[in-house]
């Protein structure tokens, strides 16, 4: 039996710093007193199964407004078609064209105008539409670069993750001169104290480096207007949330807020109530969530030991292209990259027990195409964007059905075609049909004809 687990745990914002919140309190914050511009072939899987899985219902037991499937309705309609009618800055204009952008995505188009009006925003869409882009370029247009001081704070739940925003933010804003430091895990702690003194406009960085530099009073709060938490339900509902607290408690009282993630668990949304003040909602239904132009394939390798040879045989077609293996432990990850390279496989591989100067020199082999072939854990699940990734394998189903979204994500970055492929052994059955259940989505047994999809 397969049970999934919620990893998470209901949060109080308690308010020390002039009321950002209170305890328990389920009602918006007053609002802004000033107006801010803010292998193998065997039988396939039973569907009868399945189909009664959909029959099923859940009773509805959320906060108002909620929809009983636990996504809130998108409460916002109005879309700019055009960066032009944005009214953003002529400077930042520049940097949105330079970078390559011509029209603004479906989320960029609804997103960006309510976070420069200075508006709370709940945002919510599929991996690779551009949610990054959408709140730097509100931060872009929002700060005063006249003023030496930290003006956005952005947390990220991964360094790879706040290191890559970091890179759109400076780039988008390159005709502005607008200076974003990266706080993050792994690197010198005084190089970013005497970065931090010096002054800039923009931090982005994972919560226990940030949390550190605000204690050390090197990371100045005062003049933050905006707080951005990419990929809130990572960040909120998994591990970081007492940082995430202490963070807030430092900000001033009428701080903008905007939660971005391609999922919003009910419990995140509910939590986000303590802290953000009458948000504007722009998110997508969850049968929606499941990606345009992904091919979703599952190979039925029926027992764990079987997955290796499968894996072998699929090597020729993992390497016309770039491929990204997930597993679900740095264990795996390690034992499958030896014995990957003991069967003179060429892989690498990457995780979160690895040192910093390793995890980047990694990734910047695997961005150039050097490296062809990536194993990793969930870490690099969320966010990040390697333009010629055309291939998911799921090696092992993920433990949390959310991570699913995220992580076949890498396979078809904005708007590009891609391939994900699930390794389902007997007991994965039932969590590939929770999966299927829960986005709403068919996922059809691997053709023949694999390498001709990427």
């Amino acid at each position: 039996m397969v049970a999934w687990f919620d990893n998470s745990s209901e949060i109080s914002f308690v308010a020390t710093n002039g009321g950002h919140c209170r305890e328990g309190a389920t009602e918006p914050r007053p609002q802004h007193k000033k107006k801010r511009h803010h292998r193998c072939k065997v039988p396939t899987l039973n569907r009868e199964n399945m189909d009664d899985n959909r029959q099923e219902q859940q009773s509805h037991d959320g906060p108002a407004g909620m929809a009983p499937d636990g996504v809130i309705e998108s409460n916002w309609s109005e879309a700019v078609e055009n960066f032009d009618d944005m009214g953003l800055r002529e400077e930042l204009l520049r940097g949105i064209y330079a970078y390559g952008f011509e029209k603004p995505s479906a989320i960029q188009q609804r997103a960006i105008t309510p976070c420069i009006a200075g508006r709370d925003v709940i945002a919510q869409a599929q991996s690779g539409t551009g949610k990054t882009a959408t709140f730097s370029i509100a931060i872009l247009q929002l700060i005063d670069t006249s003023l030496n001081e930290c003006q956005a704070l952005i947390l990220a739940p991964t360094r790879e993750l706040a290191s890559q925003i970091q890179k759109v933010v400076i780039s988008l804003g390159d005709f502005l001169k607008a200076q974003c430091h990266a706080c993050i895990g792994g690197t010198n702690v005084r190089d970013d104290m005497r970065r931090l003194e010096q002054g800039c406009h923009i931090v982005v960085g994972t919560p226990g480096r940030v949390h550190d530099m605000i204690s050390r009073n090197v990371l100045r709060t005062s003049n933050i207007k905006l707080f951005v938490l990419d990929e809130a339900d990572e960040m909120l509902s998994r591990g970081f949330k007492d940082q995430i607290q202490d963070v807030f408690r430092k900000l001033p009282s009428d701080v903008q807020v905007i939660l971005l993630s391609a999922t919003m668990p009910a419990d995140v949304l509910e939590v986000s109530q303590h802290f953000m003040r009458d948000p504007v909602k722009i998110l997508v239904k969850k049968e929606e969530l499941t990606l345009e132009g992904i091919k979703q394939f599952y190979v039925d390798v029926k027992f764990e030991d079987w997955k290796l040879g499968t894996l072998c045989d699929l090597y020729d077609t993992l390497s016309i292209t770039q491929a990204v293996i997930f597993c679900n432990t740095r264990r795996k990850v390690d034992q499958l990259t030896e014995e990957m390279t003991e069967k003179t496989f060429t892989v690498s591989a990457m995780h979160g027990d690895m040192e910093q100067r390793d995890r980047d020199l990694i990734m910047k082999q695997f961005r150039t195409g050097s490296s062809r072939v990536l194993i990793t854990t969930d870490l690099l699940a969320r966010g990040i964007d390697v333009q010629q990734v055309s291939l998911v394998i799921n090696y092992d189903l993920p433990t949390l059905r959310e991570n699913y979204i995220h992580r076949i994500g890498r396979g078809g970055r904005f708007g590009r075609k891609g391939v994900a492929i699930n390794f389902v052994t007997e007991q994965d059955k039932r969590v590939l049909a929770d999966i299927e259940k829960h986005y709403n989505t068919s996922i059809e047994e691997m053709p023949a004809n694999l390498a001709d999809m990427i």
